[in-house]
């Protein structure tokens, strides 16, 4: 509790800013971020870096609920405002914030091997990270062991081998499904995530020309955040915070993205003449 009140002192200058930089590592952003880098940069790696995140999505999840460590403001409540305390859902062991971000950016950095790209990773890796400590919502060491396991996941994205099995995302989804109502909604989301992963089969390519690409990442994310939005939106809220209906909600999310957004943009995404997935 000593470093996270030292650190709070010493770095919590415009608590603004830890905000804004803690809230990179939300939902949504990894869901943009992925999004555009499947699409934009390197088709190729979208699968492999989808699994890698889902998987570590729900390993997270399970250690998380399953160690059930208090965060430092649940024993010294003025350590963090309310509104960081609002961005610490859930025990705390290890830090979501800088598992996924980890896994993600460094899991991007891997794949396309570019020093330059490795730089910016490493530094908006460490300043979400960062950010935990410094609004009090994580202890170091939450942080540094979601470090450690996103690093793994990180080398997961460039070296894991997912054979192609459509009954493994049905398994994934029909676990689920069995899920009963209190098992906390990230069980479900990272099942959904994986399995959507798990049944890609990219036959795009990066659009070239600069106005292609703007069409795509416009287009093709208002095509996904109204699959992600309007589910919720649609249905009753005793139906969506099903564990098997949330997986599904998050299972479309990712077909949307990487199926049906490359089949409507067809125009600007040439396809591939063999699937990606058998080039993993």
């Amino acid at each position: 509790m000593d470093i996270v009140h030292s650190l709070h002192a010493a770095l919590g200058g415009p608590e603004p800013l830890w905000l804004a930089l803690t809230s990179l590592g939300r939902d949504e952003v990894f869901i943009v971020v992925l999004a555009l880098y499947s699409w934009l940069v390197n088709p190729a790696g979208m699968r492999r870096l989808g699994v890698a995140f889902g998987l570590s999505y729900l390993l997270n999840s399970l250690l998380k609920y399953g160690l059930n460590l208090s965060r430092p403001f649940a024993l010294d409540p003025a350590v963090a405002s309310p509104a960081a305390q609002a961005t610490g859902g859930g025990p705390g062991f290890p830090s979501g914030h800088a598992q996924l971000s980890a896994t993600l950016w460094l899991g991007m950095a891997a794949q396309l091997g570019r020093r330059w790209f490795w730089w910016v990773a490493g530094v908006l890796v460490l300043l979400i990270s960062l950010s935990r400590i410094v609004l009090g919502v994580h202890y170091p060491l939450d942080v540094l062991g979601g470090l450690l396991l996103g690093g793994l996941f990180a080398w997961v994205a460039v070296s894991g081998r997912f054979p192609w099995n459509w009954w493994v995302p049905v398994l994934l989804l029909v676990v689920a499904a069995a899920l009963p109502a209190s098992v906390p909604r990230e069980y479900s989301v990272g099942l959904g995530l994986t399995a959507g992963f798990w049944l890609l089969r990219p036959t795009f390519q990066a659009p070239r020309s600069w106005p292609a690409r703007i069409g795509v990442a416009v287009v093709g994310l208002v095509l996904v955040f109204a699959v992600y939005f309007g589910l919720s939106a649609l249905l009753p809220h005793a139906i969506r915070d099903l564990g098997g209906v949330r997986a599904v909600r998050y299972f479309l999310l990712v077909l949307m993205a990487g199926e049906v957004v490359p089949r409507v943009l067809r125009f600007w995404m040439q396809p591939d003449a063999v699937p990606v997935v058998s080039r993993a």
